[in-house]
C-alpha cells in the first residue's frame, strides 16, 4: 500500500474540516494550531494552506493571519451561474461520450421508489446520488480546464450543503423527476432538449438553495 505524503495528508485533512464546517467560515486558523492538532510539521501545513488559498477555501493575509473563507449569497449565486454555463454546454457537446450503461443505471436508481424513500431518510445519500449524476456529465468533457474549474465550485457546493444541512422533501421529489427527464432525453439522443432540461433543473436548484437559507435565516454561516 502506497504511503501518503505529509503534504497530501495535511491538505486533505484541513480541506475536509473546512468543507464539513469543523473549521467554520470566517474562523481563524494558525500554523501553530494546525501543527498541534494534526501532529504534522509546519512545512507540510504551510504547503497545504497555500494550496487551499489557491482553491479559495482560506485567505492568508500578512500580519492578519489565516481565515477560513466565508461563503455568501453572492458566492452561491456565482456557483450556480458557472454550473449553468458549464453543465448544459458539456451535455450538449459531449454527451455522446457518457457511457450509456451509466445513464441506464442512474435512470433505474431515480425511478426506484426504494432509493426515493432512502433519500427522504438520509439526505447524505441524496447528495451523493445528485453529485455522482452531475459529475458523470462533467467527466465526459475532454477539456481539462473546464473540469478543473468545475472541481473548485463543487468543493464550495459541498461546503454549502454542510452549512444548510438538509433539503426539502418537495425539492427531493422534483430533483428525481428532473434527473429522469434529463436522462430520458439523453437516451433518445436529443442532446439539445437534454441541455435545456438540465438548465431548467439548475435554475430550480438555485431557487431552492436560496429558499433553504432564507427559511432558516440566522442559523448558517452564510453572509448576504
Amino acid at each position: 500500500m502506497k504511503k501518503i505524503s505529509l503534504k497530501v495528508l495535511a491538505y486533505k485533512t484541513i480541506k475536509e474540516r473546512i468543507i464539513s464546517c469543523e473549521y467554520r467560515p470566517g474562523s481563524f486558523l494558525s500554523e501553530e494550531l494546525l501543527t498541534e492538532e494534526l501532529q504534522i510539521s509546519r512545512t507540510p501545513i504551510r504547503d497545504a494552506l497555500s494550496r487551499l488559498e489557491q482553491e479559495g477555501l482560506v485567505e492568508i493575509k500578512s500580519k492578519k493571519g489565516i481565515t477560513v473563507t466565508p461563503l455568501s449569497f453572492k458566492d452561491i449565486n456565482m456557483i450556480f451561474e458557472l454550473r449553468s454555463l458549464y453543465e448544459p454546454y458539456i451535455l450538449k457537446n459531449y454527451s455522446s461520450l457518457i457511457p450509456e450503461e451509466k445513464l441506464h443505471e442512474f435512470y433505474l436508481i431515480f425511478q426506484n421508489k426504494k432509493a426515493d424513500n432512502e433519500c427522504f431518510q438520509n439526505n447524505n445519500y441524496f447528495y451523493e446520488l445528485d453529485t455522482a449524476f452531475h459529475q458523470l456529465i462533467v467527466d465526459a468533457c475532454p477539456n481539462t480546464y473546464i473540469r478543473q474549474n468545475y472541481a473548485l465550485i463543487q468543493t464550495q457546493s459541498e461546503r454549502f450543503r454542510f452549512m444548510t444541512g438538509n433539503v426539502s422533501n418537495n425539492r427531493l421529489e422534483d430533483t428525481f423527476k428532473e434527473h429522469l427527464e434529463i436522462i430520458t432525453f439523453c437516451l433518445q439522443k436529443d442532446w439539445e432538449q437534454a441541455a435545456r432540461q438540465l438548465l431548467y433543473h439548475l435554475e430550480q436548484s438555485k431557487k431552492a438553495a436560496f429558499q433553504l437559507v432564507f427559511d432558516s435565516a440566522g442559523s448558517h454561516d452564510i453572509s448576504i
